[in-house]
């Protein structure tokens, strides 16, 4: 798949889609075949890095100990303490959980960020996976990790073949949201069992515009 294929197809949902008074959110959506999600084995579940923004704000909130505090908080979006973890109910627990992209855990308190946040974080996706590297020692820098997760996508297939990705918005460069979905493109061929032979076809699309065949 070629970028200059890709920037074709973007040009074209952007002309098939009507302006909006907002500014639209490009997906790309790949459809899988002759994989049986019933078994764990062929689960897609990996992070993929990016050279590009997908057009928003990655909002990141750290989970720690005093040790992580005050990098916690210069760095993150919110910082949530140890002290604090008991205060969160199920509801409240959601409420966080819906407003974060990524979460930052202090690697020795991971039990007690699992007892607490678990049941809520882990069918939402959103608990701290060390494969993103959001498992941190107390006493981590975190302004490298914060800057890699503003460039970083989960791509996950567990129940349904079919993935939907946030690539970009319609003021980026299409080049540079060609990229994107070229790079989950490669990434994504090689964490499937047969490989090509498992992508059945490729979408891009504008939020309120008409899915564009990629392949």
């Amino acid at each position: 798949m070629e970028i200059k294929q890709i920037v074709e197809s973007i040009k074209q949902a952007k002309t098939d889609s009507p302006k909006r008074n907002f500014k639209q959110k490009i997906d790309f959506v790949i459809n899988l075949k002759d994989l049986d999600l019933k078994k764990n084995e062929n689960h897609v579940d990996f992070f993929a890095q990016l050279h590009h923004s997908v057009g928003k704000k990655i909002k990141v909130c750290a989970l720690g100990g005093l040790e992580l505090s005050e990098e916690g908080k210069k760095v993150c979006d919110n910082f949530v303490l140890q002290e604090e973890f008991k205060s969160f109910d199920k509801v409240k627990a959601k409420k966080l959980a819906n407003g974060y992209d990524f979460f930052i855990a202090q690697a020795n308190l991971m039990g007690q960020i699992a007892g607490a946040f678990g049941k809520v974080f882990g069918p939402r996706g959103k608990m701290p996976n060390p494969k993103a590297g959001c498992v941190v020692p107390p006493k981590a820098a975190l302004g490298p990790l914060y800057e890699k997760l503003q460039t970083t996508v989960r791509i996950s297939a567990k129940k349904d073949p079919v993935i939907h990705l946030l690539v970009g918005n319609e003021d980026m460069k299409e080049e540079e949201v060609a990229d994107n979905i070229k790079t989950i493109y490669e990434q994504l061929i090689h964490h499937l069992p047969g490989e090509i032979n498992n992508i059945k076809s490729g979408f891009v699309k504008l939020t309120m515009g008409k899915p564009v065949k990629l392949f």
